[in-house]
């Protein structure tokens, strides 16, 4: 009976330091993400306190269809000397954007996306990156005016398949995607790519919210829940995806259809309101009229918990300059996120 004792405890203790190791693995494993997109055409710098990753707008497919044309290199270079001091911070280049066009030819030929493969490896190299992010937002729609074919969702996978395979496993490979979780195989990519940032904003316009947390009677399109939940049955792992969170909102009758949030506090004569079956707040004019949809720190402080619960990978938003100069929403995500 003592040996069978013994050898019980001491099984007990190897197995409560396993169970000690895995735990520390897990959190370790499991650090929360704030990914801020930086456009070409603003000159803020991030504050590397309130972000982990920087995503870079834009770069684009070149006239050869066979690699990358940055906006505003130095733009770029001034992101990435942040690194100097914030060795932890990442930097991508995001490839793509609304109306970058180029994507389905260079895709569509194996040579072709083997060099644009291989152009994503040397702007790595050259500004000294820690990955790509692909923002081909609609592979076979050509919405944004933009060319399209209906082969564009299979030579996506093959696209993303060789980029990894140039940049290899230790640089990054991410991509943005439509809330709607349609136009890209997500099972077939789910391997090769790191996190998917989900545009869950744009979802609709006044009288109705843009990103609206759950349905409501001002839901046009589809709710963040709706999206996240369609993302994961599509087949992307809930802990590859990232929550998008827009800094910005869409008007009417005299507000501009994009206002950032910063000037949507300067707005007069309007009255705020809160959707509580959304969990989202928008703008009545005198008459009661439905006129602005955006977010607020309550909105995204709800949305940071939801994510958490939901286990998802960290929050994205768009974008960083849309935010007020003493960061009210900045600090709000990175508040929400690190609970």
């Amino acid at each position: 009976m003592k040996k069978i004792t013994k050898s019980m405890i001491g099984m007990l203790v190897f197995c409560t330091a396993c169970f000690a190791q895995a735990t520390k693995e897990h959190h370790s494993n499991s650090k929360k993400i704030i990914v801020a997109y930086l456009t070409s055409w603003t000159t803020v710098l991030p504050d590397p306190q309130y972000v982990t990753h920087v995503n870079y707008a834009f770069g684009h497919v070149n006239e050869d269809f066979n690699g990358i044309r940055i906006d505003n290199e130095n733009r770029l270079r001034s992101l990435v000397a942040l690194k100097k001091k914030h060795p932890s911070l990442k930097v991508l280049l995001s490839v793509g954007g609304w109306g970058s066009g180029r994507f389905s030819e260079m895709a569509a030929l194996k040579a072709n996306r083997t060099k644009f493969a291989e152009d994503c490896l040397r702007v790595i190299r050259e500004f000294k990156l820690d990955g790509i992010d692909i923002d081909w937002e609609y592979p076979t729609s050509n919405m944004a005016k933009i060319s399209a074919a209906a082969e564009d969702t299979e030579n996506y996978t093959l696209l993303m398949k060789v980029i990894r395979e140039k940049i290899g496993a230790k640089k990054l490979l991410t991509l943005a995607t439509a809330a709607n979780a349609k136009y890209i195989d997500f099972k077939s990519i789910a391997p090769v790519v790191d996190f998917v940032n989900i545009m869950t904003y744009d979802m609709g316009n006044p009288p109705g919210h843009h990103a609206g947390l759950y349905r409501s009677k001002y839901t046009s399109g589809i709710s963040v829940d709706e999206a996240v939940t369609a993302h994961v049955a599509a087949g992307m792992p809930i802990n590859k995806l990232v929550l998008g969170i827009p800094f910005y909102g869409h008007g009417k009758d005299g507000i501009p259809n994009f206002i950032d949030y910063k000037e949507v506090l300067k707005l007069v004569g309007f009255k705020q309101e809160w959707d509580e079956a959304a969990q989202a707040p928008f703008l009545t004019n005198a008459v009661g009229d439905f006129v602005c949809t955006y977010e607020d720190p309550k909105s995204i402080a709800i949305k940071c918990k939801y994510l958490l619960d939901r286990g998802m990978l960290g929050a994205m938003y768009w974008d960083y300059s849309g935010d007020t100069d003493d960061g009210v929403l900045r600090k709000t995500v990175h508040t929400g996120v690190n609970k």
